[in-house]
């Protein structure tokens, strides 16, 4: 729905601004009339480059650090004693980009409307997940949004700070390759021809691994672009094969069976559902709503459709321990974790202690990979580089036994 920037006034003359969505202009203004208030001004909000008549509420979406701090102010101010409506007017005027200004404005404007903030926030299901909207739900039938948002940001920032840890984890093995598949390739389409083609026009017979190695160069140096291209390929067909639900849970089930990186997958998606119905169950969420949006941000197919198993089988009366461990697919450790919760009454501390728990073997286990990983691969660009080294050098070798 396209989005209007407006000015207006109200009863006593006090000027509010702000933006809100309707179908043309003249829904804006009958909107902001219906609100008490009187428009002066009312512009559509263009996206870049879009064309007159089809503007629209264009933006580039929240990153998570952006979400997470956006979270913790908005507590803040509310825990401090600040009305919402304030809250959101403040934080839009000292917004550092204009796609948040205009989004916290559109919420402002619904806030002000008379909707509740987790009303105001589905409008913008791009910006705010389902868990984010329940949680401000939650907190808004509690009577403490703030503390609840509190609690929320610090979950966006753990999830966060995790993500960061797996990224600078993988950032060093993924460098390391394509720094060899660079150098290996500038050494076969560039160095190599130069270097032994002293030797083809000597006439001399060359050593079978500098056949090879001339063979190889010749090979990439014309069909390169093919195999590229055969490559970018593979990665779509790829990609649009496991969109499809069979191929894409054979290929989950099947990364749940690699030793160290089974684990890992297990470990992170399960840290992820802990965490995330440990925070909506602790929030006063009913277990079959938390259960349910804690089931969506599990990314692995095969412990996702274990989850909603285990859903439907507590909607019929079991308990959520007895439901998980049908398949055995999730860690005895949260098992353990949710059984002693249910028994004592406290499954929201028991749950966030086996989400803390999972994320530092999460990590742990990721430095493991990359521990293992870093000499393997400096050793196989070192064997490589070795290679194409001795490749060259073999005939010079050969060269100067033959002038002795």
């Amino acid at each position: 729905m396209p989005a209007y920037r407006f000015i207006a006034l109200d009863a006593a003359a006090a000027e509010h601004r702000g933006v809100l969505e309707a179908d043309s202009a003249r829904g804006a203004r009958s909107l902001l009339r219906s609100r008490g208030l009187i428009p002066l001004q009312v512009d559509a909000i263009a996206a870049e480059g879009a064309p007159e008549g089809t503007r629209r509420f264009a933006r580039r979406r929240m990153n998570a650090q952006e979400l997470a701090l956006l979270t913790r102010q908005i507590s803040g101010l509310l825990v401090s004693g600040l009305p919402l409506e304030r809250a959101l007017g403040a934080l839009a005027e000292d917004a550092d980009r204009a796609e948040v200004a205009d989004l916290l404005q559109a919420v402002k404007s619904e806030v002000g409307g008379g909707h509740s903030l987790s009303a105001a926030l589905s409008r913008h299901p791009r910006e705010f997940s389902e868990v984010y909207r329940a949680l401000v739900s939650a907190g808004e039938d509690s009577g403490d949004l703030g503390a609840v948002l509190g609690s929320l940001a610090d979950y966006l920032e753990s999830s966060q700070q995790l993500r960061s840890k797996l990224l600078q984890a993988v950032a060093y093995p993924v460098i390391v390759v394509l720094v060899a598949i660079a150098v290996v390739t500038l050494l076969l389409t560039y160095v190599v021809p130069q270097v032994v083609g002293v030797f083809q026009g000597a006439h001399q017979k060359l050593p079978l691994l500098t056949v090879m190695l001339i063979a190889l160069s010749g090979f990439i140096r014309h069909w390169g672009w093919l195999i590229a291209l055969m490559l970018a390929a593979g990665a779509l067909l790829l990609r649009q094969v496991l969109r499809v639900p069979g191929p894409r849970a054979a290929v989950h089930a099947a990364l749940l069976r690699v030793p160290q990186l089974g684990r890992l997958i297990r470990g992170l998606n399960t840290a992820r559902f802990a965490s995330t119905l440990a925070i909506l169950s602790g929030a006063g969420v009913p277990i079959l709503r938390a259960l349910q949006a804690a089931i969506d941000t599990v990314s692995n197919t095969v412990l996702k459709a274990d989850a909603q198993e285990a859903l439907a089988l507590v909607r019929e009366g079991s308990s959520l321990a007895s439901a998980l461990s049908l398949h055995r697919r999730y860690p005895p450790v949260l098992i353990t974790f949710i059984r002693l919760g249910e028994q004592t009454g406290t499954l929201p501390e028991m749950l966030q202690r086996a989400a803390a728990q999972h994320a530092q073997e999460v990590q742990r286990r990721a430095f493991t990979l990359v521990t293992i990983l870093e000499p393997l691969l400096i050793l196989g660009m070192g064997l490589m580089v070795m290679t194409i080294v001795l490749a060259v050098m073999l005939p010079i070798i050969q060269m100067n036994n033959l002038v002795k």
